[in-house]
């Protein structure tokens, strides 16, 4: 759901405050903030957004803005699709290969 215009954006204060004190290009910035709305201050940095298992390199570009930093930091892996229909795609890809 997304968060009321009258209370504003979230933006997580302690990161904008990383952000400040670095350059882009420093290294990793580490956070847990998935939430934390993405602002144009922080466009060049690299966040490392942790997904609930590891922290996945995020690097902020400027068509990032307003979205948030978990959006850019799946927490599920995805392998494939199962049955009966997924084992004829694999099966007939094999047979092109050969």
């Amino acid at each position: 759901m997304a968060r009321s215009l009258k209370k504003g954006p979230n933006i997580n204060e302690r990161l904008i405050k990383k952000v400040a004190d670095r350059k882009p290009g420093d290294g990793m910035i580490k956070t847990w903030a998935r939430d934390a709305v993405i602002t144009p201050e922080m466009i060049g940095f690299t966040f490392g957004v942790y997904n609930g298992k590891e922290h996945v390199e995020v690097s902020v570009t400027e068509d990032m803005v307003g979205h948030k930093l978990g959006e850019f930091s799946p927490t599920k892996k995805f392998i494939r699709h199962g049955g009966r229909m997924q084992r004829e795609i694999e099966k007939g890809g094999k047979e092109k290969k050969s």
